[in-house]
């Protein structure tokens, strides 16, 4: 059946609502590094994949990812969140002191914003977030190749209350734009807490030059200045236009795979039989006990990552020799002085930005 002239027409007015989502995990599904870390007083990726906390001398912290069972946010349809809560006070931070949240963006990812020209587009940024602690946060977006800045700042009104945000972030016309490659493009710095150095200048509202002083002139709230404070997020969509559209619902096994180009952490199930080993002697040399036997261990990753990833490697035995990694995978050389041949338990292969 046609589709009428009326039919028609809203379908092109209708925004579009296909991949649109700048962020990868906004909804803080993915969890491959575990749900739950404590003792932070340093940067890292904590639980929540994609997501990095950088906590400078302010502070103890415990992160999670915490899973939503009520409240304005759960209602919207979402189920977990990234959660930071202060664990040892420090409530007069230093001039450098800081914390803060953030995803970085990789700019081959970025090129249809056309930053640094005349037709750069703006971007529209939401969220849901909550803390005991009311009060204006301040958010610095920052484009890593031409070292420019622009603000927003953003109120929680009601404290212990999942609260949604929606914010406009002005196109970038100046500067040198956004690289084509695989590095860092664009990230957006969520300030909890701030020292005097980062407050020095003032709110910049429309494109700049990065300067220090104004990364968080507006923030007045320090989540590091008490054990009873802490702050959650999810929700997280970041898009091209200066409309905000209903989230973007990707399936879990989607995300993963997304998360995977950055971090991949494999865990063996007990089946020895799933390797392909290679080694200069025969199995029953190996069993013998042939002193300095080896075996050669190709991994291949799920998904293409985005450089060639640090690995760190666990083996149920045995002596790691070296091992070498791409983007595609990786190969471990693992020695051998005693009867069998020792496999991969566990690895980390890490290719963040």
């Amino acid at each position: 059946m046609a589709l009428s002239k009326i039919q028609t027409a809203e379908m092109l007015d209708a925004p579009n609502l296909g991949r649109r989502n700048l962020i990868i995990n906004g909804a803080m599904q993915v969890a491959q590094r575990g749900t739950s870390v404590t003792g932070i007083t340093g940067n890292g990726y904590h639980t929540c994949d994609r997501w990095y906390l950088q906590v400078s001398s302010l502070g103890t912290h415990t992160v999670t990812q915490e899973t939503l069972t009520s409240g304005n946010a759960y209602n919207d349809g979402f189920t977990k969140a990234f959660r930071v809560d202060c664990t040892t006070a420090d409530a007069s931070p230093a001039s450098g002191d800081h914390i803060f949240f953030q995803q970085k963006i990789e700019a081959q990812n970025l090129q249809h914003l056309a930053y640094g020209t005349s037709g750069a587009k703006s971007l529209t940024l939401t969220f849901w977030v909550k803390s005991n602690k009311t009060g204006t946060y301040e958010i610095m977006h920052y484009v890593t190749d031409a070292g420019r800045q622009v603000n927003s700042t953003y109120t929680i009104n009601s404290a212990n209350t999942w609260e949604k945000k929606v914010l406009s972030i002005p196109a970038d016309t100046g500067g040198g734009g956004i690289n084509n490659d695989n590095a860092e493009g664009f990230r957006s710095l969520f300030y909890l807490a701030v020292g005097s150095q980062r407050q020095s200048g003032s709110t910049p509202t429309s494109w700049q030059a990065y300067d220090v002083g104004n990364e968080a002139p507006s923030q007045t709230v320090n989540i590091g200045d008490s054990t009873a404070n802490d702050w959650a997020i999810t929700g997280y969509q970041l898009e091209v236009g200066d409309t905000a559209t209903p989230f973007e619902n990707r399936s879990y096994g989607e995300e993963l795979s997304l998360c995977q180009r950055y971090f991949y952490k494999f865990i063996n199930t007990g089946l020895s039989d799933q390797y392909n080993f290679y080694s200069p002697y025969s199995p029953a040399q190996i069993t013998a006990g042939l002193p300095n036997s080896s075996a050669i261990c190709p991994m291949t990753f799920p998904t293409t990552m985005r450089a060639a990833p640090t690995v760190a490697t666990t083996l149920s035995g045995g002596t790691l020799n070296r091992q070498t990694s791409t983007p595609f995978g990786y190969v471990a050389q693992i020695g051998t002085t005693s009867t069998g041949t020792h496999y991969i338990s566990q690895y980390l292969a890490n290719a963040e930005l």
